[in-house]
């Protein structure tokens, strides 16, 4: 019964301390070379607008941080949640979008406690809106060692 106990509060310590923070780029996809060729996005569009709002870009942070995105659609459109695409630009590009599936909504995307090593990391983020229009924005990530 007692060994049963101290087995089932390990148990509840190791899944709080896992549920802390989540692992959104690995060690080994931050060592992986950086994708070739210009990382540029259009000008104008009249597509759904995407700001980070946490954490605040090229600004240092320390992980595990509050990773946010809002998505405003333009006009009388919707966002279409199931559009979103992030992806780690390395070479190989690295999907992050199926780690960030339960932080996405038509708000945006609220992923909380982002474990991310230290480094600057290069992220884009695309979204369609109800009419198909397409947004994509490039952002960096820097993370303190």
């Amino acid at each position: 019964m007692k060994l049963t106990k101290i087995l089932v509060a390990s148990c509840f310590v190791f899944a709080s301390q896992w549920a802390i923070s989540a692992p959104l780029i690995s060690a080994k996809e931050a060592a992986l070379p950086p994708a070739a060729g210009t990382l540029a996005t259009r000008g104008i569009s009249r597509g759904p607008a995407i700001k980070l709002a946490s954490p605040e870009a090229d600004t240092p942070v320390a992980a595990p941080f509050d990773f946010k995105v809002n998505f405003e659609p333009r006009g009388d459109t919707k966002i279409d949640p199931s559009s979103v695409k992030v992806v780690y630009m390395k070479s190989p590009f690295v999907d992050l979008t199926p780690r960030l599936k339960s932080a996405i909504s038509a708000k945006g995307i609220d992923f909380a406690k982002a474990d991310v090593p230290p480094g600057t990391h290069t992220i884009r983020v695309t979204v369609k809106d109800s009419e198909g229009r397409e947004t994509n924005s490039v952002m960096n990530l820097v993370v303190n060692k």
